[in-house]
């Protein structure tokens, strides 16, 4: 099964609504036979303890390198944008919908 790393604004518009579209991306994922790795999971870490950025971002990259690919959603997000860039660094492949994800999945 592979992991996808799902890369998404946060703190552009509505955060609670943000944390739901990774969520409704995961279940596409799961439903397509995916593991989804969904990082806006610690919106509800942070209602409990607030951490710095750069915290939540050596988190996030820790848990990219271990994925498969990462699935960049629509979005203005510099959060988002560094993740694609570490997971270029990485050689991680990036795509933007689940119909890339199974095209290269295929290839």
């Amino acid at each position: 099964m592979l992991l996808i790393y799902i890369a998404s604004p946060y703190s552009t518009g509505d955060k609670l609504e943000n944390v739901t579209r990774q969520i409704e991306m995961a279940h596409i994922l799961l439903d397509y036979g995916y593991a989804a790795l969904w990082p806006l999971s610690s919106h509800y870490l942070e209602l409990f303890r607030s951490r710095p950025y750069d915290e939540w971002l050596e988190m996030d990259f820790a848990l990219l390198s271990r994925c498969d690919a990462l699935l960049r959603l629509e979005g203005e997000s510099i959060g988002a944008d560094l993740e694609m860039k570490e997971a270029a660094r990485l050689g991680i492949p990036i795509v933007f919908s689940v119909d890339e994800l199974r095209r290269i999945e295929r290839a």
